[in-house]
């Protein structure tokens, strides 16, 4: 019957939890033949009912060391909910049974013997313990009797820890009036004689005699004894500790040895292990989440950004991961405030729906920045620390070069940031630094190459491209797939052609088309170009070069569009560095290095979980800039987020700079390789960019702002609003409802930011609020989390706004028109160039991610407003195949910015008495 109904149960659970099924494991040390016997008993019934169970055997000169690992490593595997460690230890070496025994995880611990778990059956908390099999089954005996327990005497002998003594404390909290016998009892005979329930764990063969026993008494024999018997062939036979055939006759109900006890035992183990799964499915059930907030005290006036940050105690982060459903062993912890998350989580939650997808952006920025992060933060804040709904934030890892130069920090501000925030803006992993490394090694690569194809024979090229080792030659399997590329299917070096071995050996590499830049995560304006090569080593060969910022890398976009390490590393070896002197594209796995790139960034590709300040989960993950890159942080991190919340759940993330930039950047690449669809666009606006929009003065980084900007000029505002319309239509252009956050500083008046929200909402948005979230937190930001909860019930009828099969200039023009208000394009002779080129070379078919000043809709930064009527110049295309997409680029855009006059690195220091960091980021 029990099994029966474990089998039911189990069939439910992996019917509402698909791929799911309750894991066992059980440990043994040594083979002793009964040990053997009592295993395969298990491993039967547990296949019987639909558990998965796994026989771990260490052999017997496995050591107390040995053992312990082996179960700290079942304590942490997801997949095992029970699992006990097979008794008696055979082991040559000493090993402390106690010891091992409560090492076992108390929720664990399927057999109920550790010290946790007796503990709480003494005390009577039975349904927080497991109860060894042996008691727990005879209880099950007891209760099919149909008699009553409460109120009966009850006798055990035995005190055993696996059997006597749990058995007296469960009758005795099933209300019996329980006796424990033993050794030294004197008076066995009369106490048993008392017994309405009697319970023998003694260990001898038949020592209770059927006279002994009370008539109409429940009789439980746990024993297994042999005893001499010459009509068996062992010559032996299997009983009990109760004289069978004389108590049975005063009875009423007995258990037979073998085939009473016994079986119970190995069914209440499977029920224990069905009861454990079931607990882990309630704890861990996805999108149920049980999370502690922080709460804020908030200070008038708001103190510096680093003191509010400093002034948090983060929870651990373990706690976090803890709190949003995730298993100990899908997260790599650094420290105590971050940490990564493995990929294979999103196998694991396959099966689960999606939350909502919440996309942050802006209208076209002042320098300062129009507070899209503090925003994001605030707007996750709302939804979770206030409104109690699972969201988490998904954001970007700012790169050191604005960090140290002019735009400081990006954890957001006031009382909505990513905390540490020092952390945050630092190394946080080292991702970028592994870019770097990633990066610079194909630019050393493309170097290295065309400097030895310079120097060598074919046949010393093919010598040492293919050596041989230990007189066998072989390729590796980057080196097949070039073969194949060239239409050579040949695994054996020795058969190449000459002609063959130099198509294999010469890439060719055209110094002039080279695309490949080194990069560096800091400002410096001297390396925007510069001459390697210059040593005599190189014998001559020199070229002009030039760094970029490590951000701006296809490495950094290829993490940003990955789905997972093998699409990475599929990405990276499509990656085109420079053409040949044919005109053929040279890509990273041409080079050899495709590989090494993903060993590099195998760690790099997991996204790292940190938390804001009211304690809401935030993952940080890939920072490409949106005015030379598509500005958006990973699909990884989105996908595992929107696994994580559940379908009534929201995943707010950040697109970069203005809605022209990187939110049609987010839905037209972002969303095309996701395939993720958004249900809400957030558009961050400000009456101080309005006011400069309208026709204010300049604003500039670490200048007072003009009066205009202090002082209420409506005038001002409503012109600049047309700006705001014009964000408002592109975001409502792909087809998403568009809610307006109206980040409210203390300069601004209520008639300025009444103002705002009515043209916002006289241009289309579903709603316009005003937020107060860097001053109040999340309390700040309650209307725009409201806002945002009706409009992701609104319909969305996502679209893209092109074809990718269009001609590339096509695609180029429809953005410039659609979205920048262009009356047409202009491609200079390079653009054009390239436009044949890649169109030849296969590559015509990428989405388009256009490079231009953010600080204007147009290509010109001093353009404010929504210009129209210009024309846009294309002065040249790059390709970043790895990434999926051709870069025009607009105007004079740079890739290395510089440093100012007073970078920010002025306000940086290490606290003198803490140790820790002070300073302006």
């Amino acid at each position: 019957q029990v099994r029966d109904r474990l089998k039911q149960q189990v069939a439910e659970m992996t019917q509402k939890f698909p791929g799911f099924r309750p894991g066992l494991a059980i440990l043994q040390v040594g083979n002793r033949d009964d040990s053997n016997l009592y295993i395969n008993m298990k491993l039967k019934a547990a296949a019987e009912i639909g558990i998965s169970a796994n026989h771990i055997k260490l052999p017997n000169t496995a050591t107390e060391a040995d053992v312990l690992k082996c179960i700290a490593s079942l304590n942490a595997d997801p997949a095992v909910h029970g699992f006990i460690v097979q008794l008696p230890l055979d082991s040559d070496k000493p090993i402390n049974t106690e010891k091992i025994t409560n090492a076992v995880a108390p929720e664990k611990d399927v057999d109920g013997l550790s010290s946790i778990n007796a503990g709480k059956l003494s005390r009577g908390d039975l349904g927080d313990c497991f109860i060894p099999c042996t008691p727990k089954g005879c209880m099950e005996l007891i209760r099919q009797t149909g008699v009553q327990v409460a109120g009966k005497r009850a006798v055990v002998i035995g005190r055993s820890k696996i059997v006597g003594a749990p058995m007296h404390d469960l009758l005795l909290w099933n209300n019996a009036t329980v006796t424990t016998c033993h050794s030294k009892t004197s008076t066995l005979a009369e106490e048993v004689g008392k017994a309405d329930i009697l319970v023998v764990a003694a260990g001898r063969a038949e020592m209770v005699k059927g006279e002994w026993i009370k008539p109409g008494a429940i009789v439980i024999d746990c024993g297994i004894n042999h005893v001499p018997d010459s009509t068996k062939a062992s010559g032996k036979r299997v009983v009990g500790d109760v004289a069978y055939t004389s108590a049975k006759e005063k009875a009423s109900f007995i258990t037979p040895v073998p085939g009473g006890v016994g079986p119970m035992t190995v069914a209440m183990l499977m029920q224990s292990t069905v009861e454990s799964a079931q607990r882990f499915l309630e704890k861990f059930q996805p999108g149920k989440w049980t999370i502690q907030y922080n709460q804020l005290t908030l200070k008038m006036p708001v103190p510096s950004d680093i003191e509010i940050s400093q002034a948090c105690m983060p929870k651990p982060i373990d706690q976090v991961a803890k709190e949003v459903g995730l298993f100990p062993d899908e997260v790599e912890l650094y420290g105590q405030t971050k940490a990564k998350v493995q990929l294979s989580v999103l196998n694991r939650l396959k099966n689960q729906p999606d939350g909502k997808y919440v996309v942050v952006t802006g209208i076209t920025p002042t320098p300062l920045g129009e507070g899209k992060s503090t925003t994001t933060v605030g707007l996750v804040q709302a939804l979770g620390a206030h409104l109690h709904q699972n969201v988490f934030a998904c954001v970007r890892q700012p790169s050191q070069g604005p960090t140290f130069g002019i735009k400081g920090g990006a954890a957001g501000g006031g009382y909505c940031q990513v905390v540490p925030m020092e952390e945050f803006n630092l190394h946080l992993t080292g991702d970028i630094h592994a870019i770097t490394a990633a990066n610079n090694l194909v630019a050393a690569a493309i170097d290295a190459r065309i400097f030895h194809e310079l120097t060598q024979s074919d046949q010393a090229l093919y010598n040492r491209l293919v050596p041989s080792v230990n007189g066998v030659r072989k390729f590796s399997d980057i080196q097949i797939r070039r073969l194949q590329k060239l239409g050579i299917y040949k695994t054996d070096p020795m058969a190449l052609t000459k002609e063959e071995v130099n198509s294999f050996v010469r890439l060719d590499i055209d110094p002039g088309t080279i695309t490949w830049q080194r990069v560096l995560d800091t400002n410096d304006r001297f390396l925007r170009k510069i001459t390697i090569g210059q040593s005599p080593t190189e014998k001559g060969f020199t070229r002009t070069a030039q760094f970029d910022i490590t951000v701006s890398s296809e490495i950094m976009a290829v993490l940003a569009l990955a789905d997972g390490l093998d699409d990475m590393k599929k990405r990276f070896g499509r990656m085109v560095v420079a053409s040949s002197k044919k005109g053929q594209p040279v890509t990273a796995d041409d080079l050899g290095v495709t590989g090494a790139l993903a060993v590099l960034m195998k760690d790099a590709v997991k996204p790292n979980l940190m938390q804001t300040l009211e304690g809401t989960p935030v993952f940080v993950h890939a920072g490409p800039f949106a005015n030379i890159a598509h500005g958006n942080s990973s699909v990884l991190a989105d996908k595992i987020a929107l696994k994580l919340v559940g379908k009534d759940g929201f995943v707010v993330t950040e697109a970069g700079f203005g809605a022209d930039i990187g939110m049609e950047k987010f839905f037209n690449i972002k969303c095309r390789y996701s395939g993720l669809r958004p249900h809400v666009v957030v558009l961050v606006a400000t009456v101080r960019a309005l006011k400069m929009h309208g026709g204010g003065p300049a604003v500039t980084a670490g200048v007072p702002l003009p009066k205009e900007y202090t002082e209420e000029n409506l005038q001002l505002v409503a012109k600049g609003c047309s700006n705001l319309n014009k964000q408002i239509q592109n975001a409502r252009m792909f087809g998403v409802p568009v809610v307006v956050a109206v980040n409210a500083f203390k300069t601004d008046t209520k008639a300025e930011l009444a103002l705002v929200v009515q043209h916002a909402k006289e241009a289309g948005a579903f709603d316009a609020v005003e937020c107060t979230h860097w001053a109040e937190g999340g309390k700040g930001a309650l209307a725009l989390a409201r806002a945002v909860q009706r409009a992701s019930q609104a319909p969305s009828n996502f679209r893209f706004l092109y074809n990718v099969e269009l001609p590339v200039v096509d695609k180029i023009r429809l953005i410039a028109q659609q979205v920048y208000g262009a009356r047409d394009i202009e491609l200079l002779p390079e653009a054009q160039e390239k436009v044949a080129l890649y169109t030849k070379q296969g590559f015509g078919n990428l989405p388009i991610c256009m490079a231009k000043t953010h600080l204007s809709l147009s290509h010109d930064p001093e353009q404010k407003g929504a210009p129209t009527g210009f024309v846009l110049p294309i002065r040249d295309i790059r390709a970043s195949v790895g990434a999926g997409f051709l870069y025009p680029l607009v105007g004079t855009m740079s890739t290395m910015p510089g440093l100012p006059t007073r970078p920010c690195f002025y306000d940086i220091d290490l606290d003198p008495v803490s140790g820790g960091v002070n300073g302006l980021f």
